[in-house]
């Protein structure tokens, strides 16, 4: 499995889930919407840590860097 994310698309994402769970945990978003918000920041943060997002893969998509092939 290699990388495939980035530093600053590592960021957003784990930014993006602290403010998830920080809307249903403080009851701002509740419900159907609040569940999908959650487990989507589990994802969002699940992916941040090993750098490696399976749809990124499927789209062709690299935010990581190439590095030299010397």
């Amino acid at each position: 499995m290699k990388k495939n994310m980035g530093t600053t698309d590592r960021i957003i994402r784990i930014l993006l889930a602290a403010v998830f769970a920080y809307l249903y945990f403080s009851k701002t978003v509740e419900g159907t919407l609040g569940l999908v918000l959650v487990i989507l920041g589990a994802v969002f943060l699940l992916t941040s840590l090993i750098s490696f997002c399976p749809l990124y893969t499927i789209f062709g998509i690299r935010t990581c860097p190439v590095k030299d092939q010397k």
